[in-house]
Order: C-alpha cells, then structure tokens, then sequence
C-alpha cells in the first residue's frame, strides 16, 4: 500500500517536497503482560510505517525537500519515562534513531529530516487519558505551560521545520511539550 500511494504521488505531482510521518498509535499493557503482536502492531505502524514511507518519498524528493518524523517526549534518552507502554517508547526511540540516521544519509543530497516530540496533545489518542480526572490532573502537574497541547501547536513547529527558515536544520528533534522536559 505504501509503494501504491507513492506511485499516485508521482503520476499526479511527479514530486515531493514535505513529508510528514504521523501516523501513530498506542496500547497500554504492562510489560510482562505485552504479546508478540502487541509489539509488532505498535513497532509496525510507528516505526516501519515511517521507515517505509520515507524510504519511497526520497525517490520522489530533491535538494530543498524535508523529512518530518513525529517521536514523542517518550521516545527514550531524555529522563521521561512511562509505564505500561514499552513497546510505544521502544517505537518512538527507534523514531528518533531513524531520524538521525536519516539526516545523515540525506543531507548530501539537501534533504532535511528532523523529528517532532509531541507531549501530551488533545487528539483521539490521548482522549481516554484526559477524560479520566484522576489521570488529567496527574498530567498537568508535570506541564508547566498549564494546559495539554492542541494539534495546532504540533501544526506550527511541521510547519517551522518545512519551511526555509529551517534550512540549516536537520537531524534534531523539536520536543513540543508546554515545558514537561524542563520540568
């Protein structure tokens, strides 16, 4: 499926400028209770899902064009750590390895890949987390800009790193966490 969307790309546009690798998911299992597929559906979508498609886009893409790969804040390395969701960080941390990697490989041919490391962000994965009280205040007294973040503020910081301003960028990851790492 990922060679076939690639392939529309290239019949309708004949070019790619931006990637953005979002796709992303979460289940929640204690590490002596994770299965075998537990672990290969969340590394599958997170990781090999961004390995893949970036590895197609940079057929289609040049000297200007950017890589952006979505971690997390729990994506390892960076004194957060999160219980009952190995396998997530495992594929966040292999986000930020891949990044890394990637820039290297990509910046003699001027294409830039850095990563974004959402912190907890209003969107359908986090829903279940802020729904629960006792769940919502334990997070928001770890973000000391005092609110969880709205995709837009994802949004901004995608769009600050495809932009030209972000030119001399690669190989980085942008943490977009209202504070939760300087904490």
């Amino acid at each position: 499926s990922v060679a076939k969307m690639f392939e529309e790309i290239k019949t309708k546009w004949g070019k790619l400028d931006i990637l953005v690798n979002n796709a992303g998911v979460v289940q929640f299992a204690a590490f002596e209770d994770l299965t075998e597929e537990q672990w290969d559906t969340i590394l599958d979508t997170n990781l090999k899902g961004q390995f893949l498609c970036s590895q197609q886009a940079v057929k289609l893409m040049g000297k200007g064009s950017r890589i952006i790969n979505i971690a997390s804040i729990a994506s390892g390395g960076v004194g957060v750590g999160f219980s009952h969701i190995a396998h997530y960080t495992a594929s966040k941390g292999g986000v930020v390895a891949l990044t890394e990697n990637m820039a290297l490989d990509l910046a003699p041919k001027g294409i830039n890949v850095n990563a974004i490391g959402p912190g907890v962000i209003e969107t359908d994965m986090t829903k279940g987390m802020l729904q629960d009280e006792k769940s919502k205040v334990g997070l928001m007294t770890r973000i000391p800009k005092g609110r969880v973040g709205k995709p837009e503020d994802i949004g901004a910081a995608v769009a600050f790193l495809a932009s030209d301003e972000a030119d001399y960028i690669t190989g980085t990851v942008i943490y977009v966490d209202g504070g939760w790492l300087a904490a």
